[in-house]
């Protein structure tokens, strides 16, 4: 499940998991490390990902069909946490960045969510604060389109949602 910020996709997510119960990954678990955050990465589309370790974690951990484990990365305190993780045949990634076509060949189901820039803002604002949604409207909004657009995301998606 891939789409804008705010447009509802870690709720989706979520739900479609607790009806499922299968597995649940976020593509923001894997943005990168301020120091590998260089100029030449970020002006890549996509490129704010640690899409080496995602697929080598996470695409190569679900192609498996084992039991496997990941490192999640939290971009407000700089951590890795081990995330310990049961073989399912429903797996679930979501967030912005999970359509790269580095991995189109292992996504058997892509949405896209979409919301209209003024219900985004209103979103991110409630959900992060009113200092975090300019890091959003400055950088990370920005850089989302750019990827979208680069790689027609919402194109090659089999469902779009809008909310």
């Amino acid at each position: 499940i891939d789409g804008n910020s705010g447009a509802g996709k870690s709720t989706l997510a979520a739900q479609i998991v607790k009806e499922s119960g299968g597995n649940l990954f976020h593509t923001d678990d894997y943005f990168l490390p301020s120091h590998l955050r260089t100029e030449d990465r970020l002006n890549t589309p996509g490129g704010n990902v640690d899409y080496d370790r995602f697929n080598n974690e996470i695409i190569n951990g679900i192609s498996c069909c084992k039991d496997f484990s990941y490192k999640a990365y939290s971009c407000s305190d700089g951590t890795f946490s081990v995330i310990n993780v049961k073989s399912s045949p429903i797996n679930i990634i979501e967030g912005s960045y999970s359509h790269h076509p580095l991995w189109n060949d292992k996504i058997d189901i892509k949405v896209f969510m979409s919301i209209d820039y003024d219900a985004q803002i209103m979103r991110i604002r409630k959900r992060n604060g009113e200092e975090m949604l300019s890091n959003f409207t400055n950088k990370w909004i920005p850089l989302e389109n750019t990827y979208f657009e680069h790689y027609d995301i919402a194109g090659n998606s089999d469902i779009t949602v809008f909310s």
